[in-house]
Order: C-alpha cells, then structure tokens, then sequence
C-alpha cells in the first residue's frame, strides 16, 4: 500500500510533511517494552507505505536513538538520498531554571547526536513553569542556534494562547504548536485557532484518538475500571472522558461516530481523525505508534479516502454540545500539565 498525495502537507518551504504523524510516546516504557530490532524493522514498512513523519522527545525513552539508527540503516540500505524522505520532530523538555546558552546548546546537541543529524528538523519546546520567564532566554538561544544551523525550525508544545502571544512579540519565530485536540476535548477551538491562524502557525494536536477510546473496541462497552486500563495514556485520556461527560455520553458519541464510519466505509477512528485533521490551522495529526507490536497502515489509510460533510458535523455536534466546558473546567492548551 502507499498513500494518496491527499496524505501530504507542505508544512514549511523545505518540508513537506505526512499528515498522519507517527508518534514514538509509546516507545518511552510507559506502554511495555519494545523490541529494538522490531522496532527499526517496524519503522521501514511505516516510511515505504508513505507515513514518513516522526513525532518524538528528548526524554521518550529511546526514540532519538530509534530515529538515529534508524538513519543509519536508511544510509547503508538505501544510500544517503532516500534520507530526504523522512521528517523527525523532537522536542526538549527542560527542567525550569536560568537558561543560558550554554545550557540550551549542550541539550540541543545531545539531540543531535542521538538522532545523528547536523541540523533538527523541528524542535518544539515545552516549558513546565511560566511563573518562570526563563523560557524566553531559552527560545532567544534556541533562535542563535537555528540562524547557526543546529535547528530548521522552532516549534511550541502544550502552550496556551496567552503565552504563545507572548512568545510571538518578542520577535520568536514559531511554526507550530502541538496541543491536545479530539473529539472531546476542543478546547483549541476556544482561542488557539484563531490566533494561529493570524499568524500562520499550524497545530499538530496528540490525543485525537483519546490513547485508543476513540473506536470500535470501546463502543457498546460497559465503564472500564482503571485497573483494566492497560497503558498510561488510557488512564489519561479516561479522566478526560470523565470531565467531558461521562461515560455514557462518551457511549453516544461512540454510536453517532459508527453510524457516520459505516456511511462512509471507514471506521469510527478514521472519522475521528478525519474530524480533527479538517479543523482549521491543523497540519497534521498524532497516531501513536506501538513499533513492533501493533500496526494500523492499511486502516489509517483510510482517513484519506473521504471528507465529512455538514450533515455529519451537524451530528457529532448534537452530542458534543452536551459535554462539559472542559476550557472553562481545565483552562486553555496545556493548562492541564501547570495545575
């Protein structure tokens, strides 16, 4: 299989980008272990069948040195060509604290080097405290390091509207922003969309799937009971379910989504991606990936197949104007992580 040309995205003038990002969190050792060579072998089948955008951290356990051997196997494999068809987008999450260049560079380059690149292609900052003004210095160093060739383009995670103004007025360039954005929580809708928007910044929102909720498996199901909840992000994402409006609800949405699924020969997860990538500002979406373990190429495809129409949007909003204000309950993006 391979992707139709619908699955790509120019995301900047030099990368042109997969819409379904392949998210390495579940490689952090929160999800049971992974086999590394499954793993790499995992990674080749994801890149011929065109999902060639990688989503990953500093601190995912080994997912900057997954994407560097994995490099490497491209280079003796294929030749050092066929590296101009993949994206890596890492991201550096600090511990608050003065932030000097030195500090910032010793990071950036630890990136570098596992990933084994001379240049990142996106690094996107998260910063835990912004009672701590120190991540201004910090994306002023990141700015020194990108205009001397260490990083392509800067990016934001889990930032709230107010502070990514901020950012922007002082004359930081940002491409993106990668918050959480699905079904059940749209609170990027709020103010994030239209602000990105005047500014040209795209999202590339995580959680889209609620960790695995949003599908078959979970639809005309009773309440799972945490201690069957099996990964981290099940757990997160059931409390989300839990302050949107409950089970039951999540039920009715579920069923409005199959029914919408089976109109379109799809499944109800595609909708639910479909849904999110159709969303103003979006440039693609988060899938996360179990390398080696659990693969959805064929079914993901799918998501490029179809549009929803206003009828179909009028039908998922008739059950999401029913939940909870999750922006007014939990605050704006991000705002769930500095409570």
């Amino acid at each position: 299989m391979s992707l139709p040309t619908s699955s790509r995205y120019q995301f900047t003038d030099d990368l042109n980008i997969c819409r379904i990002l392949n998210g390495m969190w579940q490689v952090s050792g929160y999800h049971g272990r992974i086999d590394p060579k499954a793993a790499i072998d995992s990674m080749f089948q994801y890149m011929d069948a065109g999902y060639t955008t990688w989503d990953l951290a500093d601190h995912y356990g080994p997912a900057e040195d997954f994407i560097g051997e994995f490099r490497k196997q491209i280079v003796n494999q294929r030749g050092q060509e066929a590296l101009t068809n993949l994206q890596a987008f890492t991201k550096w999450v600090p511990r608050p604290g003065k932030m000097t260049k030195a500090v910032v560079e010793k990071n950036i380059d630890i990136s570098r080097q596992r990933m084994g690149v001379e240049t990142l292609d996106l690094l996107q900052f998260h910063w835990w405290e912004y009672r701590d003004k120190s991540y201004l210095d910090a994306l002023h160093h990141m700015s020194e390091l990108q205009s001397e060739g260490k990083i392509k383009h800067l990016a934001l995670t889990n930032f709230d509207t107010e502070h990514l103004k901020i950012i922007v007025e002082n004359g930081i360039k940002i491409v993106s922003n990668q918050v959480q954005f699905s079904l059940v929580d749209q609170r990027p809708l709020q103010q994030m969309v239209e602000y990105c928007q005047k500014q040209d910044i795209k999202l590339l929102p995580y959680g889209v799937l609620c960790g695995g909720f949003l599908s078959e498996k979970y639809l005309k199901q009773p309440e799972p009971q945490n201690f069957q909840l099996e990964t981290v992000s099940l757990k997160k994402y059931k409390n989300m379910i839990d302050a949107w409006g409950g089970w039951s609800l999540f039920q009715e949405l579920l069923t409005t989504l199959k029914t919408l699924a089976d109109q379109h020969q799809v499944s109800l997860s595609n909708v639910a991606v479909r849904y999110i990538l159709e969303q103003p500002t979006v440039a693609g979406t988060m899938i996360g990936s179990r390398l080696g373990i659990s693969e959805h190429l064929a079914e993901n495809a799918r998501v490029f197949e179809f549009s929803l129409d206003p009828e179909d949007y009028q039908k998922i909003q008739a059950v999401t104007e029913k939940s909870q204000d999750l922006f007014r309950m939990i605050g704006d993006c991000g705002d769930e992580y500095r409570r």
